[in-house]
């Protein structure tokens, strides 16, 4: 219990652990501003025509992912509940998918559900307890992950990246004397996530790590599990804004949203030789460098929230003036929102 309060104390103090509501709701005067503009309430869902209502996260990830060229992106399979758990593990053989592998939720955000999965009968496990549509991913070992959110308007031939994101997964190392949950326990930041960690390695808790062993807590480069986000900007230059220009190019219909990805060497990256794309995110994607309060204050992350939306405004209304995008109507989009809060409590109840 005192653990719990102390953790709880924390992210109340540091405001990269706010809920989102403090993000967003301060800045509605201003989505309202650029609604008034569009004279559309719904003007976003323009921007990627490519990707269903732009991406409000209704929308496949599956689907989403084919769109990325084969060399960019990891091998996958949609594994439905009417699937039989032989097919799925046919399905997997045939993708040359092996295992250690990655299983989410085809609609989902904010690491919901996202699962590293050791073995078949875990896997198996898991579609059971979970019978929505489930991407299965390989996992790969590249050694980084970043976010980059890149956005173009769709008349011309460059774009922007305005945030780029590095990721640092948690870990702990070894002093030979203490168990791993004590680790845990005293690492300053690892403690806020230690209900996350105490069931992701429950196996291994009473366990000593060797002196100067280093554990990773998470593979997962997901704030909600515990990843820490650290402002990169300082490393946009013009070779990286021409490697995600051709990726776009590349993906007929996406202009604006983040791209969360793989590498070894940011020069390979930032030359386009080697990566691998795990995600697109549409319109509501975050510029997530924003969470690093390290570097980063509250005020600063709201105003580049608005200066994100802004370019949203840009990229729709062009898209919808020179190329003729419809704009969803208002009372279909919150129908689809109204059903994406339904889905999400409903996987959130299987989780308990």
């Amino acid at each position: 219990m005192l653990k719990e309060r102390s953790a709880t104390l924390e992210k109340i103090l540091n405001w990269e652990h706010w809920p989102s509501s403090m993000f967003y709701v301060p800045n509605l005067p201003y989505a309202f501003y650029l609604a008034f503009r569009a004279k559309h309430l719904a003007f976003f869902t323009a921007a990627n025509p490519s990707i269903k209502s732009s991406g409000n996260g209704t929308e496949s990830k599956y689907i989403t992912i084919q769109l990325v060229p084969e060399e960019f992106r990891p091998k996958s399979v949609l594994a439905t509940p009417n699937l039989g758990f032989n097919e799925v593990l046919n399905q997997i053989k045939k993708e040359n998918i092996s295992f250690p592998l990655i299983a989410k939720p085809d609609i989902g955000f904010r690491g919901l559900l996202v699962k590293k999965i050791n073995t078949p009968e875990a896997l198996k496990n898991y579609l059971s307890k979970y019978p929505i549509d489930i991407i299965i991913q390989e996992f790969l070992d590249h050694e980084n992950e970043c976010g980059v959110f890149y956005h173009r308007n769709p008349n011309e031939a460059s774009g922007k990246i305005t945030s780029l994101t590095l990721k640092n997964f948690i870990t702990v190392t070894g002093d030979g004397i203490s168990t791993l949950e004590q680790l845990i326990l005293q690492d300053s930041r690892a403690k806020l996530y230690y209900e996350l960690f105490i069931d992701i390695h429950k196996e291994k808790l009473n366990t000593v790590p060797k002196e100067k062993e280093v554990i990773k807590l998470t593979s997962i480069g997901n704030h909600s599990k515990g990843t820490q986000f650290i402002n990169g900007n300082h490393l946009i230059t013009s070779k990286l804004v021409k490697t995600f220009d051709k990726l776009s190019q590349s993906i007929d219909g996406w202009y604006y949203g983040r791209v969360d990805l793989k590498y070894n060497d940011f020069s390979e990256l930032e030359n386009g030789t080697d990566f691998k794309v795990l995600e697109i995110n549409g319109i509501i994607a975050e510029p997530t460098h924003i969470y690093d309060s390290e570097n980063y204050t509250y005020f600063k992350a709201l105003k580049a929230i608005r200066a994100h939306w802004k370019s949203l405004f840009d990229v729709s209304t062009e898209n919808h003036r020179k190329n003729r995008i419809p704009y969803k109507s208002p009372a279909n989009f919150i129908q689809e929102m109204l059903e994406l809060k339904k889905y999400i409590a409903t996987i959130k109840k299987l989780n308990t």
